[in-house]
């Protein structure tokens, strides 16, 4: 027949799981917001990459506009000169005027192909200016993210193996509680900003709170017979006295980790 577990071996395996399941979070801490500060650096580089992607489209579009006009304006100028000899042997003035009127319309080819050739330039020069600007952005946006990834890989570096090990262990002492408190464990834990789901009682208050909690009470948690929890928080309350003994164990385990 398996042994009963008492309160008091369900309040230090819910305490121990609260401390490792605390350390974790201290670990995840140090990282802070570098993982999403590299996603959003790498998010603003794509974009960027983009951008400038689609600039130097542009930028090659017009300059092949400008080699069309520029040989258009070459075309025209031939048409000009092979008309004006033409001009020198014509027959009659009928002749003459039709030779004339294509040298003038391919002088107005050549002058409209000129600017064109100007706007498409004044375009080209605008585009070659918004593309310096994006690419002096992406080049501080790539170096900012190397810097940021050093960093991040860094820690990871000091820290994955220990998260390892404690999420392992956290596992462990998880699977020695009980579903029901379990459950209440996970859920006051995940409603609370710094994750506590299991506190000390502090100068006669409940750890992180200011509320009071009346001395009857105080002996009914130190007695260790019942599982009790703070009326404001929904907290579960341990004693001093437990809660130094088991942080004192945890302490040798998580240096071990640290190793």
């Amino acid at each position: 027949m398996a042994k009963e577990v008492t309160v008091e071996e369900k309040l230090r395996a819910l305490y121990d799981l609260q401390l490792i399941d605390s350390h974790i979070d201290k670990i995840r801490n140090v990282r802070g917001e570098l993982p999403l500060e590299v996603e959003d650096l790498e998010d603003e580089i794509a974009g960027l990459e983009t951008r400038i992607g689609k600039i130097n489209e542009e930028i090659s579009e017009l300059d092949t506009e400008v080699k069309n006009k520029k040989n258009l304006i070459k075309d025209s100028q031939e048409k000009i000169a092979r008309y004006e000899t033409q001009q020198k042997n014509v027959r009659n003035n009928r002749e003459f005027d039709a030779l004339s009127k294509e040298i003038e319309f391919q002088t107005l080819e050549i002058e409209l192909a000129e600017k064109r050739i100007k706007e498409f330039k004044a375009k080209i020069d605008n585009k070659k200016d918004v593309l310096s600007v994006s690419q002096t952005k992406f080049d501080e946006r790539q170096s900012h993210l190397d810097f940021k990834k050093n960093e991040l890989n860094s820690i990871l570096e000091e820290t994955q193996k220990e998260e390892e090990a404690l999420l392992k262990k956290s596992e462990e002492y998880a699977k020695s509680i009980e579903e029901r408190l379990l459950i209440a464990y996970r859920r006051i834990r995940g409603g609370a900003k710094n994750g506590l789901a299991v506190v000390p009682v502090e100068r006669g208050a409940s750890g992180g709170s200011f509320f009071t909690i009346p001395p009857q009470r105080q002996l009914e948690i130190a007695s260790r017979k019942k599982i009790i929890t703070d009326e404001h928080s929904g907290r579960v309350l341990v004693d001093p006295e437990l809660a130094r003994e088991e942080e004192e164990k945890m302490a040798k385990l998580f240096a071990s980790f640290g190793k």
